[in-house]
């Protein structure tokens, strides 16, 4: 037990004094690197400092040497500029002393100006003199021919003028006349072939009357089955329908006459039915009237929507429908008035898209432009006008009431869209092939023709002839002579030719007849 003790005891002791020695060791080692430490670190700031002295030269030389070139920049750079500047300064010195060259030369022009001005001045001055004693010559020679010839100056321009108008007169008349002649020979070859020629390349329709309609039937014993006894069918027809009809001898034909068009297509197909159905009396003829004109109106209001339809316009009044549905009944020159409306629509289309404008609204305008035309009630109003008034009444947009009231220039255009439907219904109406003249318009060109005759001082009567194509004048024995009658007949011509328009050419024949009338009593 003591020698244990004695050995933990021992033990003890060696350990503390291993300990003492350990920590001796290590705090001289520790000294050690202390130092070795604080050598490196004045060797890295020995190091650091050299390095730092060395990078601060090279910064100082770089700096340097951008300074230098810089500054060789800066002064290259003004030198050029110095350069271009005595250049301007040359060049603003060149200029300087031209225009003082210019301006001695300006001022040496001015001069000479000056004496031209002056020779010019005294040289009026001695025509001005020089004119005063013509005049005071003249004057003097008139004063003298007055006296010895008893007539002023006036009454003798008068009578100069006069016998020179009638000799200029005589002569133009004469010469006219041999001109005249002279084409007669050699317009009859030329004639020839310009018909010929017009001949071939033209293909005309046959002229008709657009207040006719012809209904067609199998065999003539109908024609008797439509007249009834002592003609009751063929009365009750026209009273109920309002036209009237013409049963001729014309083989396997009813003519059907009436200036509405839809009256008369309500009488064509009320005769087709009756034909169908045999039984034609005037009770059956008043029932199937009424049926005709109410599937006529519903037919109308169909046409109205399939045209609109067709042209992509939407919004329309269901009147203004019924009223382009009307236009299918309604011809115009004998132009369809519903085909051209659409023709104008679709022209107004195209117009107004390549302008940049709103092409469905011209195309509204262009459809409804002849609206007018079919009111179904007589109006003093001309067709544009009556035309803009209903499309305001429904609500249409003002360019497009322009548009309609203006296309005949009745009132004056508002709108871009104005003048291009004007444009559209001119190209539609005057195409070829469009359009035929009907008999109003026929009868009144003669009309015009022998009323601008007849404005004419010496005319006595005028007719016109074989269709428009001669024009015969009677004239006064008395007041026109037979030199002025051929005159008269060159001036007629000639007033016809910018007044008037006309197919082919007209003759004009001036008849001067004297007549001695006396009485024995």
């Amino acid at each position: 037990m003591g020698e244990s003790l004695y050995i933990i005891i021992a033990g003890l002791v060696g350990l503390g004094i291993g300990a003492v020695v350990v920590g001796m060791f290590l705090k001289g080692n520790n000294k050690k690197i202390e130092a070795d430490a604080k050598e490196k670190a004045k060797i890295i700031l020995r190091e650091a400092e050299m390095n730092a002295e060395s990078l601060k030269k090279d910064r100082i030389l770089e700096a340097k040497e951008k300074y230098l070139k810089l500054k060789s920049e800066f002064e290259e750079e003004a030198n050029k500029k110095k350069a271009i500047i005595i250049t301007n300064e040359n060049k603003l010195k060149q200029k300087e002393q031209v225009l003082s060259k210019e301006l001695e030369q300006i001022k040496r022009k001015e001069a000479e100006l000056d004496s031209k001005k002056e020779n010019l001045s005294a040289q009026m001055h001695s025509v001005q003199v020089k004119k005063d004693e013509l005049d005071r010559v003249t004057s003097q020679r008139i004063a003298d021919l007055e006296k010895i010839a008893n007539l002023t100056k006036e009454e003798a321009r008068e009578q100069l003028v006069e016998m020179l108008k009638d000799e200029a007169n005589t002569k133009a008349s004469s010469h006219i006349k041999d001109i005249l002649d002279q084409a007669k020979l050699s317009a009859t070859k030329q004639a020839k072939k310009i018909v010929l020629d017009t001949i071939q390349r033209t293909a005309t329709e046959h002229a008709i009357e657009n207040c006719v309609s012809v209904f067609n039937i199998e065999s003539d014993d109908i024609k008797g089955k439509i007249i009834g006894r002592e003609g009751r069918n063929i009365r009750a027809l026209e009273a109920a329908t309002g036209v009237e009809i013409v049963v001729d001898d014309t083989p396997e034909a009813i003519i059907i006459s009436g200036f509405d068009p839809v009256r008369r297509e309500v009488a064509r197909l009320s005769l087709h039915r009756l034909v169908q159905d045999g039984r034609i009396h005037p009770a059956r003829i008043e029932e199937v009237v009424a049926k005709t004109e109410k599937n006529i109106e519903e037919e109308i209001v169909e046409i109205g929507e399939r045209t609109c339809i067709e042209l992509g316009i939407h919004g329309l009044h269901p009147e203004l429908i019924r009223m382009v549905g009307r236009m299918r009944f309604r011809s115009s020159y004998g132009q369809n008035l519903l085909q051209h409306s659409k023709e104008v629509a679709k022209l107004c289309a195209t117009m107004a898209a390549e302008m940049g404008l709103n092409a469905k609204m011209a195309k509204r305008a262009g459809l409804l432009h002849d609206i007018g035309k079919v009111y179904p009630e007589e109006a003093e109003l001309p067709h544009a006008i009556l035309g803009m008034e209903l499309a305001k009444k429904y609500k249409e947009h003002p360019e497009v009431c322009n548009a309609i009231g203006a296309h005949h220039d009745e009132i004056e255009m508002t709108s871009m869209i104005s003048p291009i439907v004007q444009a559209s219904d001119a190209i539609s109406g005057s195409r070829p092939g469009a359009r035929r003249e009907i008999m109003d318009s026929y009868i009144k060109r003669l009309k015009d023709l022998e009323d601008l005759a007849l404005s004419f001082d010496g005319v006595n009567k005028c007719f016109a002839m074989q269709a428009g194509r001669e024009l015969r004048v009677l004239v006064d024995a008395d007041n026109v002579s037979d030199q002025t009658a051929s005159q008269l007949s060159f001036d007629i011509s000639q007033k016809i030719e910018k007044e008037m328009q006309y197919p082919g050419q007209i003759k004009i024949t001036v008849i001067r007849e004297m007549r001695s009338v006396s009485y024995a009593k």
